[in-house]
């Protein structure tokens, strides 16, 4: 499984990425906004987004050909380990 991670903490990013290996899932994650950033999201089959720690551009950017691929979206207010944990926890009940 594939997952983009936009939002979060910079200094999270190492555990995030960690959390998705033990979850058997590769992950991309995007703290910052990139320049080509929707075009380097490509087609996950998550997209989780924080959205306490993400800019309003940063989503629309992610957002704006995701919609028509038809990708699950999970918006998560909290940037957490924990939280992280029990998304990948329910996709994988989900697939």
């Amino acid at each position: 499984m594939s997952i983009v991670i936009v939002g979060g903490h910079d200094r999270m990013v190492s555990q995030y990425k960690r959390i998705c290996k033990q979850h058997h899932c590769k992950a991309k994650v995007f703290t910052q906004m990139a320049a080509n950033l929707s075009a380097q999201i490509g087609q996950p089959d998550l997209l989780i987004l924080f959205t306490n720690t993400v800019s309003h551009k940063m989503v629309q950017c992610a957002l704006a050909d995701i919609d028509k691929k038809g990708v699950n979206i999970v918006r998560c207010h909290t940037s957490s380990q924990a939280a992280l944990h029990e998304i990948l926890d329910n996709a994988g009940a989900a697939v």
